[in-house]
């Protein structure tokens, strides 16, 4: 069907890594860009990508020939407005993680797609991983067992320049959380992938190690999974000098580990002839320390957003499913706003949420 035309909106520093992603992947072309602000960096990008950038009406740019889908790079609780417009114009849309900072701003956005009838797809790269695939197979095929404990940890670190380094950052407004809702939510979105809907938690959180921000740069948590799994849960910017995220899952027959995005465990009760295969093809590479982002948020690579870029056109044209359509997306931010209410009441939270909890500086 030919490729088609891709459009990105806002300019933080994920900006980059969308327009190198489009510019590698198959299916997809980069032709342009929108800036509210337009100034130094638009023209900085313009120039590096080789593409227009467009500032002041987010309608003309729209309307530019040729664009099928958007890329949604603004700050977390700003994703709303520029989506709308995007459905509104019939644009296809991909949107950095969290989908939104609330139910509620989530909930619009899902719904205005449908009304437009363009799909929706929330950006969780991780999920393309192939560590990941080999665990969803195995637990889709029943090898763990029964699930008894799950566990997402985000021993990260970010230094107090990287808070002031943007108005928004640390704000409930427009990053709508922490170490959560901005560094650990890939790793709990995995978590729920691989455990389900979760039922109850209990959580902790507070901010320790910084200055100037609201909101949680340490949070502990305790889940229970309506399976009847247990869940762990860490997430963290105040942890020098930042180390591997991990996400680990086990059950009565069998266990696994992810460690920087790489299957560092892969063990069950029953060895099939595959799995060592598993284990070389999905483990790190020797020369990698795998820390991804730990203490840099640019220290990833963008092939992740190229797999699902890929993904995104594909299932456009029928070929397959969308990795994290709009309802899955919100299931993360759910589960965080969830771990933040109990922080700050101190009580147990039960999921589902009816609505958003009113949220208060972290201390």
């Amino acid at each position: 069907m030919g490729k088609r035309g891709f459009g990105i909106i806002g300019l933080g520093s994920i900006a980059d890594f969308h327009a190198k992603a489009i510019q590698a992947m198959d299916g997809g072309r980069l032709i342009g860009a929108f800036s509210r602000s337009g100034g130094e960096k638009a023209e900085a990008f313009a120039k590096n990508f080789g593409v227009p950038v467009h500032s002041g009406d987010i309608s003309a740019f729209l309307k530019t020939p040729g664009l099928d889908v958007v890329t949604i790079a603004t700050p977390s609780g700003a994703h709303l407005e520029p989506a709308l417009a995007a459905a509104a114009h019939k644009k296809h849309i991909l949107c950095e993680k969290p989908l939104e900072i609330t139910l509620e701003r989530c909930d619009k956005l899902i719904a205005a797609c449908k009304k437009n009838k363009v799909h929706l797809a929330g950006i969780f790269q991780n999920r393309s991983n192939s560590g990941v695939k080999a665990i969803k197979t195995a637990l889709d095929a029943g090898r763990f067992g029964r699930l008894t404990v799950i566990g997402a940890l985000v021993p990260w670190w970010r230094t107090q320049a990287y808070y002031d380094s943007g108005g928004w950052r640390g704000t409930w407004e427009l990053d709508g959380g922490g170490a959560l809702m901005n560094q650990s939510i890939h790793q709990l979105d995995l978590m729920q992938f691989f455990g389900g809907p979760v039922a109850e938690l209990t959580a902790y959180a507070a901010c320790l190690a910084h200055k100037r921000i609201d909101v949680e740069d340490a949070a502990v948590g305790c889940v229970r999974f309506k399976s009847g799994a247990l869940g762990l849960l860490l997430g963290s910017t105040a942890m020098f000098p930042g180390d591997s995220a991990e996400v680990f899952l086990s059950g009565e027959k069998g266990s696994a580990k992810l460690r920087g995005g790489h299957l560092v465990s892969f063990q069950f009760e029953k060895e099939e002839p595959g799995d060592a295969q598993v284990r070389i093809d999905c483990g790190p590479p020797a020369d990698e320390a795998g820390k991804g982002g730990a203490a840099d948020p640019r220290a990833i690579s963008f092939s992740g957003h190229q797999r699902q870029f890929e993904n995104f056109v594909r299932a456009l044209d029928g070929k397959e499913k969308f990795l994290v359509d709009g309802k899955e997306a919100r299931k993360t931010v759910e589960i965080i706003l969830a771990v933040y209410q109990s922080a700050l009441s101190r009580k147990a939270v039960k999921l589902p949420l009816k609505k958003t909890p009113k949220l208060k500086k972290f201390k």
